[in-house]
């Protein structure tokens, strides 16, 4: 393995491997940290945030979501990250798995919550390089979204899967 680029949350390895038929590989591998993804769900409706995205320039909808903190288990991540961007704490996290996001090239792991018991908290302090607006949407529309595009977010279309089947 060779470090090619490590920044404050991502690093680039260029790997060199052994296939299981024996033939030898190079590949590059991004490692952004693992995350946590939760959907708010408040009786018939759930809270998302609509965000600007640096990367694709323009806003999205998406469950608030964060990366993990160095020694902090995925359900920490996911109750502090819920306060951070939708300004809510969570009496329950109801784990749903993890997905990969992009195998092909990274190892992250998203961690999948269903947060319920909402109680509004104070201490709502997105990033500074976030902006962040929090939405009201009816558990109702939430797989039309998906479905049609008006939610693009893989990890947000994950919990919505898992939360709603």
């Amino acid at each position: 393995m060779t470090e090619i680029y490590t920044g404050k949350r991502l690093k680039v390895e260029l790997n060199r491997f052994t296939l299981p038929d024996g033939r030898e590989k190079e590949r590059v591998v991004v490692k952004p940290g693992n995350a946590a993804v939760m959907l708010p769900i408040e009786g018939d409706h759930c809270y998302l945030i609509r965000q600007y995205r640096f990367a694709i320039g323009e806003y999205i909808y998406e469950a608030p979501a964060g990366t993990l903190e160095e020694g902090e288990a995925p359900v920490e991540t996911a109750h502090r990250e819920l306060i951070e961007e939708c300004g809510y704490a969570a009496e329950e996290m109801i784990p749903h798995g993890f997905i990969y996001t992009t195998p092909g090239f990274s190892d992250e792991q998203v961690y999948l919550f269903e947060a319920r018991g909402l109680t509004p908290s104070h201490e709502f302090e997105p990033d500074d390089d976030e902006i962040i607006r929090v939405v009201q949407v009816p558990l109702t529309d939430l797989k039309a979204m998906c479905m049609d595009g008006r939610i693009a977010d893989a990890k947000t279309i994950a919990i919505v899967c898992r939360c709603l089947r």
